[in-house]
Order: structure tokens, then sequence, then C-alpha cells
């Protein structure tokens, strides 16, 4: 190692050492995370003193060897005075060249990240580093829950590939700045495939070449986009187009690339597509990425949410494969899910990994709200149900920060962030408020990155209510509130002694009680009350947990 080199790493380590941060919630205290979970996850001079405006990324696939090479050119503006930057790849791929305006610059590897050591540059300038590499990048052992390259064939024996790459990261394929706070304002990929072969990513096709039996296929992004949501699509692909109409924006471009042997079968089943806009359009406003286009592309996964370019591998099944919604219900989980992410995951996106619960608790309650529209308000709570099924309650749904740590809140992210959504609806009892809210938060932040403190803040605002010990205690702690009551009859009337136990405190949330089709509202706190009901006998007593997420405890006394 170049003594230069040598040196600068030690100055790295030594400030690694002074940058970390203390997990902002109890549960995490004393976990202990990895060197590399730090050095990805954190922000740190190296890369606050640059600020990434494009992406300009080429590979090359080598299908018979797994394998890829290319370039990707990134142009940044310097923000700070830093003796490095640091960009990101995982270290089984191999880096060729590293240069910053045509000049050659050294570098050293730690793990997954790249430390590019700097020449002379200009603050408030900006600069094109291009980075060239090649490498057979991690497969995917069960995508998309885990990340990496999918390389399989379709029926017909043709290739057929696809990467996904959420938590695991973005660098595991193509050297960036992977850290969610840090979006390029725009991107262009360019895929170079056997020319028998379709290469499909996000945004617009906008040049098509072919050269001694390979095509390259040339696509622009024309908007922010984080970077686990680009991706590379290659197969035997069918190529056709709809549209959508929105009432205030005109006719909306989409596109969708299906296995050759399926397009009967898709023209058909993606004309559900028009249901789903429609209902986000009139809760959240027009599809978010307009001119980019809307896209449903094939793949040999499940699904994910790449921005313009949602993964589809729903089989063109109802429901999640066939199953987890209503049976008196006929629309396609992955469809519905995934379109929602185009509002919240990829028009607003996290800084942090410890908030993805704001990707897939919004999302996963557009779910709901697709039901609401198209279904009414009583199914809303026949689909909640299912969804409560899976809830877990043993970690804090909001994760460590600074880290880039996965293994925290388990499907909770999903439902319990769904749900915590529905009871604050409830909490504010004003469905005209709440949908003026959703629609406000949504306006106010997107197309950026933001944080729970962020979502928090403005919801406080906005209300001019303060849910701070509502958030504290859905997102900061693993059990639900609990409902303790007592019941006391009293002749043909029932006395209810009730309180909240709650970690947080002076916790206070609304809750309904009473008889079914006949409830009061009482503001029930971590202090003792009671109310008295009148010609209900004790059996009768019903708690509203439809709209609530609660746990309760009952001492009946006589």
């Amino acid at each position: 190692m170049p003594t230069r080199i040598f040196f600068f790493l030690l100055i790295f380590l030594c400030h690694l050492v002074s940058a970390q941060e203390t997990i902002n919630i109890d549960y995490y205290d004393g976990m202990e995370f990895t060197e590399a979970d730090s050095i990805r996850g954190a922000l740190r001079l190296e890369r606050n003193c640059f600020d990434v405006k494009h992406y300009d990324l080429k590979i090359d696939l080598d299908i018979d060897n797994k394998s890829i090479s290319g370039q990707n050119d990134i142009r940044f503006e310097y923000l700070e005075n830093s003796k490095s930057l640091q960009v990101d790849l995982f270290e089984n791929m191999e880096l060729e060249e590293i240069t910053i305006d045509g000049s050659s610059c050294s570098y050293f590897r730690k793990f997954d990240a790249v430390f590019v050591v700097l020449p002379d540059l200009e603050i408030g300038n900006q600069y094109t580093m291009k980075i060239k590499y090649n490498g057979q990048p991690i497969i995917a052992k069960s995508p998309p829950w885990d990340g990496g390259f999918v390389w399989t064939k379709d029926k017909n024996k043709n290739p057929w590939i696809g990467v996904a790459c959420e938590g695991t990261g973005a660098s595991l394929w193509w050297p960036n700045k992977d850290h969610l706070s840090d979006e390029p304002d725009s991107m262009k990929i360019s895929i170079t495939v056997p020319e028998e072969l379709m290469a499909v990513s996000n945004g617009n096709l906008i040049n098509t070449t072919t050269l001694e039996g390979r095509s390259t296929y040339e696509w622009n992004v024309g908007y922010p986009i984080n970077n686990y949501n680009v991706s590379i699509n290659v197969g035997d692909y069918q190529h056709f187009s709809d549209s959508y109409t929105s009432p205030t924006e005109g006719e909306l471009a989409c596109d969708y690339y299906v296995l050759r042997y399926n397009l009967k079968k898709a023209k058909e089943h993606f004309k559900q597509v028009d249901g789903v806009l429609e209902s986000f359009e009139h809760y959240f406003g027009p599809y978010p990425f307009w001119n980019d286009g809307f896209a449903l592309i094939e793949t040999p996964y499940l699904g994910m949410e790449h921005q313009s370019g949602i993964a589809y591998g729903n089989q063109y099944k109802r429901g999640y494969l066939g199953s987890m919604i209503p049976k008196d219900m006929n629309w396609d989980y992955i469809i519905v899910h995934e379109t929602g992410h185009e509002y919240w995951g990829n028009s607003i996106s996290v800084k942090d990994h410890a908030d993805m619960w704001i990707h897939e608790g919004f999302t996963t309650y557009m779910e709901a709200l697709y039901v609401e529209y198209h279904f009414g308000r009583e199914a809303v709570n026949r689909y909640l149900a299912l969804q409560r099924r899976f809830l877990q309650n043993m970690q804090p749904v909001q994760g460590p920060k600074n880290v880039n740590f996965e293994e925290f809140g388990g499907s909770d992210h999903y439902y319990k962030g769904s749900y915590l959504l529905h009871t604050l609806r409830s909490v504010m009892n004003d469905d005209e408020a709440w949908f003026d809210l959703l629609r406000a938060v949504y306006e106010e932040h997107k197309l950026s990155v933001v944080d729970t403190k962020d979502i928090i803040q403005f919801i406080n605002n906005y209300c001019n209510e303060d849910y701070t010990k509502f958030f504290q205690q859905y997102l900061g702690h693993g059990p639900l509130p609990e409902l303790e009551y007592q019941l006391l009859p009293k002749g043909k009337n029932l006395c209810v002694k009730y309180k909240w136990n709650s970690p947080v405190e002076n916790f206070s949330m609304p809750i309904e009680i009473g008889k079914l089709g006949e409830t009061m509202r009482l503001n029930c706190t971590s202090e003792w009350q009671e109310v008295k009901l009148k010609k209900l006998a004790p059996d009768d007593f019903w708690i509203n947990q439809h709209d609530y997420l609660i746990t309760t405890t009952i001492t009946v006394m006589e």
C-alpha cells in the first residue's frame, strides 16, 4: 500500500471512532454493530463533502459467466474540503481505474467502501469522477428479500435476468454513493446485451444501437432516484403500450415489458392499472414521475418498486400469488403495493434505513386506501384485519441510525406502519381532515428525502396537535399500548374504570367503548378514570379494536 494511502487510512479510522452516534431507541442500546455496518450506514466528511448531481452508468453483461463490466460517470458538486471522498462498491467487484476530470486518482478500499484520494478541488464547482470496474455480482438466494442478481431462464430457455438490491445496497453491482440521503437529480443507464434479448431499465428508452451481434439500450431518468431503485431487466421481452387519463394532467404513458408467451395474458391483466392510478391520484395527486412514464416489467422474482420501471412477478394472479386479500376482491397485490411505492419510497424517500417504515407503512396503508376507494369503508376493516394477523410487536418499528442494519422491525415496517396510520385517522376522528393531511404531507415532501422527525413535525404543525407521544409509542416500542379496564355492574348499568399502560410517560389516546353499534369516545390517559354506561351488561361491553391498534386486559369485578 502506498505511504500516502496508508496515511489517509489511519486518519479515516480515527475519524470513524469519533463519528459514532448514539442509537436513538433504547431497544438497541448495547447492541454491537460491525465496522462495515458503520462505514456503510453513517455520514461522515468523506460522504458529506460532495453532492451527486448525475450518474451515467454503462454496463455490459457477460451472461455465460454471470459477470458484468462497466463504468459509472459521477458528476458531483464539491461542498467541503476533505482529503478523500467515499463511494461504494462491494469488495468482490474489481476496480480498474478512477479518474476525476481526466486525472487518475489513487484510492484505498475498506470492506465495501472505496476512498478516493482527492486532488485540489474548488468548493462549489462540479466535477466528473469516472469509475471503471468489473466482476461477478453476488447472486440473490431469495429475491427480492435478499439483494443480488438473478440469472435464470424463461420457459423457452431464453436468458431472463434481473437484479434487486434494497437493503443490501446498489453497490453490490455498480459503484455509487450508496447512502439513501443523496439521490442524483437525474441518471442515464446504458445496458449492452446479446441482440436477441431486450434490456429494460428505469425512465424512458432514448436510443438503441446494435453492433456485431450485441445491442445497447440507453435509458434516461429525468427525476431524482434512490440508488436501490435503479435496476436492469434482460429477457425475451415483448413490449406493448397503453395510457392512463388523468382528470388534471392528461395522458400518462404506460409501458409493459412481458415474456413473449405471456403477452395475451398481460394485456388483459394489466387493465387494472387504470383503477390503481386513479385511486392513488384521488388521495395523493398525479403519478409523481409523469415525464418518465409508468412501466411494469416482468421479473423472475415477486416484485420491487423500481422507479418508473416496477418489477412485476406475481404470475398474473389475484392478491399475493393468489392469496392475502379478501375472497370477494380481485386485484393484484404487487401492482397495487409497488405502484403505491412510486409515491412513498420513490417520490418521498428516507435518509436512513432506520426510517424505512415511511416507505413501507405508508405504502401498505395505500393498499387499504385502494380498497376503500373501490369497495367502501366496510371493506377496509376486513382488509386491515388480514394485515393485523402479520403483526409481531416484538421490536421497535424505527431502527438504529447510521448503520446499514437490516435485521430490525420484521414485517412491522409494513403492517404496524399501516395500522398506526389507520389508528391516527381514528384518533383525529375527522375523515375530511385526515385525507387533507395525507395529501398535504405528501405534497410538502414529494421528490425529496425525509426522516421520521420531518413527518412527525409536519403532522403536528398541520394539525395543531402534538402527536409526538403517539409516534413514540408506535414507532419506538414493540408492544402495543394496553388498555387496562375493570367492569363493575351496578344494577342495569355498568361502571367502567380504564387507563393506558404504556412505556411512554403520560401517554394518552382516545378510545371508543360501549355496545357494538352504540359507542362513546373517551379520552384515555395513564391515570385511572371511570364512566357509567347505562343499561349495559358486561357481556355486551365492546371496545373498538378495528380502528385502534391496541391490546386490552380486563378484570371483572363482582
